[in-house]
């Protein structure tokens, strides 16, 4: 047995306890292929330095830039890191001047902490601060000070300039991804009307904020113009689309809440009463809300986040003063637009029909429902969900797969605790441009619906991931195709807030009598055959073909799953309509340039 004494009990310095448990302060490290790795969450924290000086009012532009080898550099316009401290305020835990709230008010970073975090996980972190025509800087490898200096004249404007390079040590083969890196700064731009960010020589820039956000992510699906509102702690966006059920995209202090929380409950009340002020109706909330689409923003000095990804506001003070705002603006943007509030009532009154003919027809499945309300059939459930007060609910996953032998494989790999699993007979009904009641009819898509809890409402999802689990060929992918074209059609809130993924499972096995290696690709078996001699190559054809004994560590600790990423919410319909809408010209020669 371990001997448990004195000397089994460690005091690690800051950098050491940040580098041993790096997710503690960027969550996930990651290779860059989910927009929550770490290597993101660096560049997040230097630019939120660089927006809290924009916030109090000091400097109008930032300039990033990424290099090849990832590198990373941000120049701001701000009052820049007093000199004196420079090199404490960006190495000391528990040093600087997050803590005061006269200096920075609405704080969008990690209370001061974030700073150190990136330079303790970067092989390279230099940092230098221009003030008043002097200047002082600050060199680190892996959190190491190596150099520090100061000087009296220079010739630059004030401000702050950071450069680092994740530390390849930690993060392993690491790659940046365009897309999500541009989403994170494009966010920023919407939060921060006026602040000009320059990203490898292209501008972004918004002047219309959380308007500009709705209009590009709604495009010309808006059923009228989009309703907007600002002041110092709370702005808003808001329009209604031929969509079903609600979209919301929610911010507190630049943080994007994907679970919502106290200020977007508050705003979704404020619009109902508002609706129901101008009209002199007492309109049900579901029937205001159905096909909305809707952006809120506020700022507070002590947000409480529920669980440590901040994807939930927790404050319960707030309430009040959010509902009465979004409802007197929401009055107000009515009565002054008038063809708005026509086409509003119109939509509105639609919704009403629509929920009464969607009730009939789940009159009519009633008894079935009590029947799979006590068992639903091909669900595997796990004991915790999301929600629950037990924080492994946060972890919460289902996996949705095809056919009993894949089952079999995940059921006997599981956690039972944190992992659920629903299997599929077959491939699905295509569910593209069907109305919603035609769930009811589809016994498989409805026993999926019922559950994963979300018939009411998706605030009531009962995992915290949705992960597709097919085969990787033909008929797999055409699964999945057909399980996505189900959420975007029915719950595209559910992807617009992060919740579904795609699961990734090795399509080789190479081994000899001392080594096994999975592969992901083609060039990763080519690579694996060169290295390990003598190798056997197995072809996994389906889940099914992979032990449970195996498949357990790909759904374990190092699973790989793809979050599922929308550009915007105005493509979906575009999209759906090409690829799941009935054959076309385009669709067909598109089918014959890719088949090979």
């Amino acid at each position: 047995m371990t001997k448990y004494d004195e000397n089994s009990i460690k005091t690690l310095s800051s950098l050491d306890h940040i580098r041993l448990r790096s997710g503690m302060y960027v969550g996930r490290l990651g290779d860059g292929s989910n927009f929550e790795d770490g290597i993101y969450i660096l560049i997040k924290e230097i630019v939120d330095n660089a927006i809290d000086e924009f916030i109090m009012g000091h400097g109008r532009k930032i300039e990033i830039k990424r290099d090849d080898d990832g590198t990373i550099t941000v120049r701001d316009y701000g009052r820049g890191i007093p000199l004196g401290k420079l090199k404490d305020a960006v190495s000391q835990i528990n040093t600087g001047a997050k803590y005061n709230d006269e200096v920075f008010q609405f704080s969008v970073g990690l209370n001061g902490v974030g700073t150190k975090a990136v330079n303790a996980l970067s092989e390279h972190f230099h940092a230098v601060s221009f003030r008043d025509g002097a200047w002082a800087e600050a060199i680190f490898a892996a959190g190491v000070l190596k150099k520090h200096r100061q000087g009296k004249k220079s010739s630059q404007k004030d401000g702050t300039w950071v450069q680092f390079r994740p530390d390849h040590s930690l993060f392993g083969e690491y790659q940046f991804n365009e897309e999500f890196i541009l989403q994170r700064l494009w966010n920023y731009a919407y939060l921060n009307a006026g602040l000009a960010i320059l990203y490898n020589k292209q501008k972004i820039f918004s002047n219309g904020g959380l308007k500009d956000l709705l209009a590009n992510e709604v495009g010309d699906a808006e059923l009228y113009g989009i309703a907007h509102y600002r002041d110092e702690r709370l702005e808003f966006a808001l329009t209604h689309t031929s969509n079903y059920g609600e979209t919301y995209f929610s911010f507190v202090n630049g943080q994007f809440t994907a679970d919502g929380g106290t200020h977007q409950s508050a705003f979704r009340e404020g619009v109902l009463k508002g609706v129901n002020e101008f009209f002199k109706k007492n309109y049900a909330g579901e029937d205001v809300r159905e096909g909305i689409a809707g952006a809120v923003a506020v700022r507070l000095k002590e947000p409480q986040f529920e669980g440590q990804t901040k994807n939930k506001l927790g404050n319960s003070d707030i309430r009040g003063w959010i509902v009465n705002q979004v409802r007197e603006a929401v009055a107000d943007f009515l009565f002054r637009n008038q063809g708005a509030a026509k086409k509003l009532e119109a939509k509105i009154t639609q919704n009403e029909k629509l929920r009464k003919e969607l009730n009939t027809v789940r009159k009519e499945s009633r008894e079935a429902a009590k029947r799979i309300s006590l068992k639903i059939p091909k669900l595997k459930d796990c004991k915790f969900h999301r929600g629950d007060r037990d924080k492994r609910g946060e972890e919460s996953t289902i996996f949705i797969t095809e056919g009993d032998s894949a089952t079999g494989s995940m059921v006997g790999a599981r956690d039972v605790y944190t992992q659920a699993i629903f299997s599929l007979r077959g491939k699905p009904q295509n569910m593209y441009a069907k109305k919603r009641g035609e769930i009811y009819r589809n016994e498989e898509l409805y026993n999926m619906m019922m559950a994963l809890g979300i018939e009411e409402d998706v605030a009531t999802l009962r995992y915290q991931r949705i992960v597709i689990a097919t085969d990787a060929d033909h008929d797999g992918f055409h699964i999945r195709n057909l399980l996505l074209t189900f959420f975007l059609q029915y719950f595209e809130e559910l992807v617009v807030a992060n919740h579904m993924y795609i699961l990734e499972t090795p399509l080789f096995r190479v081994r000899n009598k001392k080594e096994t290696r999975y592969c992901y690709s083609e060039a990763e078996r080519a690579r694996a055959v060169q290295e390990i001699r003598g190798a056997e190559v197995t072809r996994f054809k389906g889940l099914g073909e992979i032990s449970p004994r195996e498949f357990g560590q790909f759904i374990g600790e190092d699973m790989r799953i793809v979050p599922v990423n929308l550009k915007t919410i105005k493509d979906i319909q575009e999209t759906l309509t090409f690829f799941m809408g009935k054959n076309t010209p385009e669709r067909r020669a598109f089918i014959m340039e890719n088949l090979i």
